[in-house]
């Protein structure tokens, strides 16, 4: 699902950029609003085909809420899993840096290469100022999102998911103290009224609607304005865990209320009033209705199969996406309609293929930052020491790592201070992570004597 989000949120936008904005909703009525869309098709071609590819992609924004309803619900299914309780400050670290290093991977490799276009076709490239605060991001932080816009407009997203990432321990908390029910509700309390002061007091907008206010979009990216999307995606997972909830719905009935919450919420968004509830319920009837497509999909094994591969990526497609259709619509489309049709599937399928290049691309950068500031560190000190570890290390052992015993190691390498001190990659089957050998403790030594089959030891010099 989240791959179908990320591939919406790339036609909007692409859409929106090649007809210079030509339609956002706006608090009109439905039928002025229809009015705008038809006039806005123009753009796209004179056909009645065009008109119905591009009329679902004018709302193509609504992903960024279905990207937060997920991540409350991966949130929960993610700390029940876990045999023993996780400490605030080890999971904010945690989910911080797995919003952050996929981020600074496309960030540092995609500001040389935007740089080399810029200078190549004589056009925009982010300025040292831009380009200094993103690759340093969250150094100059802010959760307006402002300092990175200026690099890729979507990345606007980014401070609010760390916003959600941050408070996540709080949730997580109130949810086992409270109740699920509790919970949900008294988010939806705070967040109809932080929304309603946003739209009556606040002098805002919509972040996808082009109007005047006194204060642009800025009271709508705030965390506050999508609370309770964030837990309903936290409710229904706690629901899930315990066999109960929508997703056990009969198809049918989870369809019937799915568009019927969606039609809701679509209505809203074109009135004042609606702007009031239309986020909150447009991703819940998307995300019923998507579920039961989906699970109807999954019944074609190679469809399934591919979606899930492929799914892992959407974070990363996400990030590269605006400048793919930024340099592509610019350079090559420009105003041509017939380029524009031709360059839309070759834009869906060329960001897949950065974001697997970026992904296979992250470990390498991350141990490599990991390791050089080791290193550094190390060459620094006042009165360096060396510790250690209590065992040398071997690819395959078996390990304990913060009270949990199903880690293997998979990979060693020593680090530059004479060889004594270890890093190791060690996974659990579906996570990978690399810490400092003095943080493991061996439960079961591999072979030393066989050949194994995981990577051989490397020193890092």
């Amino acid at each position: 699902m989240r791959l179908l989000a990320a591939v919406s949120i790339l036609l909007y936008h692409a859409q929106l950029l090649f007809t210079k904005y030509a339609y956002t909703p706006q608090p009109t009525g439905l039928r002025a609003n229809w009015a705008a869309i038809a006039e806005a098709n123009a753009h796209l071609g004179q056909n009645a085909l065009a008109s119905a590819i591009a009329l679902p992609v004018w709302f193509g924004f609504q992903a960024v809420d279905i990207f937060i309803l997920i991540a409350g619900f991966v949130l929960v299914l993610s700390l029940r899993s876990k045999a023993s309780a996780v400490g605030a400050g080890e999971f904010i670290q945690s989910r911080l840096l797995r919003i952050l290093w996929p981020f600074w991977t496309v960030a540092w490799l995609s500001y040389p290469i935007l740089w080399l276009i810029g200078i190549a076709t004589n056009s925009y490239r982010p300025s040292p100022w831009d380009t200094f605060a993103g690759a340093t991001f969250p150094l100059l932080f802010g959760f307006d999102g402002e300092r990175l816009l200026a690099t890729s407009g979507p990345w606007w997203f980014i401070p609010l998911i760390i916003s959600f990432a941050l408070i996540s321990p709080i949730l997580w908390q109130l949810l086992n103290r409270w109740g699920s029910r509790n919970l949900l509700l008294v988010s939806l309390g705070l967040t109809l009224l932080y929304r309603y002061a946003a739209v009556y007091h606040f002098g805002g907008h919509l972040t996808y609607s082009m109007l005047d206010t006194p204060n642009n979009w800025l009271p709508f990216v705030s965390f506050a304005a999508k609370l309770s999307t964030f837990v309903v995606g936290m409710a229904i997972a706690e629901a899930y865990c315990q066999h109960r909830g929508p997703l056990f719905w009969r198809p049918q009935r989870l369809l019937w209320v799915g568009l019927s919450v969606y039609a809701l919420g679509f209505v809203a968004q074109f009135y004042q009033i609606g702007w009031v509830v239309c986020d909150l319920l447009l991703p819940i009837g998307f995300v019923m209705v998507a579920a039961v497509v989906l699970r109807s999909l999954s019944d074609l094994p190679v469809l399934s199969a591919a979606m899930g591969r492929l799914g892992v990526h959407s974070y990363s497609y996400f990030l590269i996406h605006g400048f793919v259709i930024d340099r592509t619509i610019n350079l090559w489309v420009q105003d041509s309609v017939w380029r524009y049709w031709v360059a839309l599937p070759l834009m869906v399928v060329g960001t897949m293929a950065l974001a697997m290049i970026a992904d296979a691309a992250r470990p390498f950068i991350q141990r490599s930052a990991v390791q050089l500031w080791r290193d550094i560190d190390y060459l620094l000190m006042q009165n360096p020491t060396t510790e250690g570890a209590s065992w040398q290390p071997v690819a395959g052992d078996r390990v304990s790592y913060k009270g949990r015993r199903d880690w293997i190691v998979y990979k060693v390498e020593t680090l530059l201070d004479e060889g004594e001190s270890y890093l190791c990659q060690i996974s659990e089957g579906h996570r990978t992570i690399w810490v400092n050998a003095n943080h493991l403790s061996l439960i079961e030594a591999t072979s030393r004597v066989q050949s194994s089959p995981y990577a051989p030891i490397k020193t890092v010099v």
